[in-house]
């Protein structure tokens, strides 16, 4: 596979997460080859009263331009349950993002955007700057962990699920 570029991934879910957060990363090791995984975390729901959401980040090498890698995991994710339409915040079996691809800035469709807003979020930056801590976002400047160590973390919990972080194999 030639390798386009660089891809940082966001994937939760709160329904069944550790079935679908497992088979989604399976996929992408079989899509991809070796990727980066980091530890699966358990957190509130956001923007909606629901279960807990577990999430984590992946890395891989993509053959694949931002756009078609998009298309690529909106089929990953209907593979695996994803229900479209209705509420933009809700439960899920599986969503799954590009949060930083390279060091691009764009928008597109399919809800494209680079980097991502999530970042914002500790269930998004806390996992990225496990697996890329020296990577700098494209806009702000800062690296993943010069960003993580200035979050309010009390703001936004998490906690390491040992079980899913070990169903995904994910290296700690």
């Amino acid at each position: 596979m030639t390798a386009t570029g660089r891809a940082y991934l966001s994937l939760g879910s709160n329904i069944d997460a550790e079935r679908w957060l497992a088979a989604a990363v399976a996929e992408l090791r079989a899509r991809f080859g070796k990727i980066d995984v980091s530890p699966v975390y358990r957190s509130a729901a956001v923007g909606f009263d629901g279960p807990d959401f577990l999430n984590l980040a992946v890395a891989i090498d993509s053959d694949l331009a931002p756009e078609a890698l998009n298309d690529w995991l909106h089929a990953l994710e209907d593979r695996h349950g994803r229900i479209r339409g209705g509420a933009r915040f809700g439960s899920r079996t599986l969503d799954v993002d590009i949060v930083l691809y390279d060091d691009l800035v764009l928008s597109g469709k399919g809800h494209l955007k680079l980097p991502r807003g999530e970042l914002r979020h500790a269930f998004v930056l806390k996992p990225m700057a496990d697996i890329a801590p020296s990577v700098r976002h494209p806009v702000d400047g800062r690296t993943m962990a010069e960003l993580w160590a200035v979050f309010p973390k009390e703001r936004e919990p998490l906690t390491v699920d040992d079980a899913c972080t070990t169903a995904v194999g994910a290296s700690r």
